[in-house]
């Protein structure tokens, strides 16, 4: 498989999931705002500030817009194109690089992704938003998880499913701590809170809400809401799918078929730093994150799965040619297989 087509997998995977999970926050912070009235100006851009900055945008949302009232922030995660992880941006980015390998996908998946990609490009999506928020953002979820489901259904699970697999989990992984984080600053700097005010339930359970993980948690803990047992269950749980440490062994599963290597061995720094990571997430508790600095250790997982996506790149997707006859060869490989020439199996190209 060339690294080009690697990549586009990986990479079309990623930004399904990542619409999806902006769809989610904010579709549920719209929510939360009918159980919390009264809000003055202040305390609104305080509620909705919190998203922007959990998603990394904060300079470029103010590039943009003077204030952090709902209506900018909507349009900033939701429609706005300058904006690379908005939902309508990151759908486009998905179907350009499914695009992209055309030929490496089925007809089934092609044709919902390109019929999301053409519902927010047309004037319906928008008139969806205008008389219901939450139907819009219930189509996206909708089709983002029958994306899902068609990727895992109908591709052959060989290496290039296993990229997008890949892909997918640590987007999920990533975004679930970044929903995790929304509320920190209700949070004491280092320890357990005490007291839970209703308004802390009711945000708690906003942040279950977002994550689909409402009904699993109550099967667990019934429904007591607090923010220990909520972090626990995200962070630590073994078998909700959407919890962080779930993500992150599927994402370890995913690397190890990659590249043959057996569980407990390492080829390359994304592998290393990944198994690294899931014996963390098996051992750690969540007294200790919480002792350590709740935030803290939300932004320090964040860094880790970054890295491993870097070192991911490095091991499969960038190209350090010797010489020109190498880079030569590649190109012509990579416009037979745009024209549909047959060419015979490689294997993905590694640094």
């Amino acid at each position: 498989m060339l690294s080009r087509v690697a990549n586009s997998l990986y990479w079309m995977s990623r930004y399904i999931e990542r619409a999806e999970n902006i769809a989610r926050i904010v579709d549920v912070n719209l929510q939360l705002l009918l159980d919390l009235r009264n809000l003055d100006e202040e305390r609104l851009a305080k509620h909705w500030l919190p998203i922007v900055q959990t998603t990394g945008d904060e300079e470029q949302f103010f590039a943009l817009h003077k204030k952090a009232t709902a209506q900018n922030v909507t349009e900033f995660l939701v429609f706005q194109t300058d904006n690379p992880n908005s939902i309508i941006s990151s759908i486009c980015s998905a179907r350009e690089n499914a695009r992209m390998v055309r030929d490496q996908i089925t007809v089934e998946l092609w044709e919902e992704l390109n019929r999301l990609y053409w519902f927010v490009r047309t004037p319906t999506a928008r008139q969806v938003w205008q008389e219901s928020p939450s139907e819009f953002f219930q189509q996206i979820k909708a089709s983002s998880l029958l994306i899902i489901g068609l990727t895992y259904a109908t591709l052959i699970h060989n290496e290039g499913w296993w990229f997008a697999q890949a892909g997918k989990f640590i987007e999920r992984a990533d975004k679930t701590s970044r929903i995790l984080d929304l509320r920190y600053e209700t949070l004491p700097e280092k320890g357990v809170p005490q007291t839970v005010s209703q308004t802390d339930a009711l945000e708690w359970s906003a942040i279950l809400r977002s994550c689909s993980a409402w009904d699993a948690y109550k099967t667990i803990h019934g429904a007591e809401v607090n923010p220990r047992l909520v972090a626990e269950f995200l962070l630590l749980n073994e078998d909700f799918p959407r919890s962080v440490r779930f993500c992150v062994g599927e994402l370890n599963t995913a690397l190890r078929h990659i590249s043959g290597v057996a569980a407990g061995k390492f080829c390359n720094d994304a592998e290393k730093l990944a198994g690294r990571l899931v014996a963390e997430l098996q051992f750690m508790t969540i007294d200790e994150i919480f002792e350590a600095g709740f935030h803290g250790y939300l932004d320090v997982l964040q860094g880790k799965l970054n890295d491993i996506g870097g070192a991911l790149f490095n091991a499969y997707i960038f190209q350090n040619f010797n010489n020109l006859e190498d880079e030569i060869m590649v190109q012509q490989e990579e416009q037979q297989q745009q024209a549909g020439v047959p060419r015979p199996s490689s294997p993905v190209t590694r640094h």
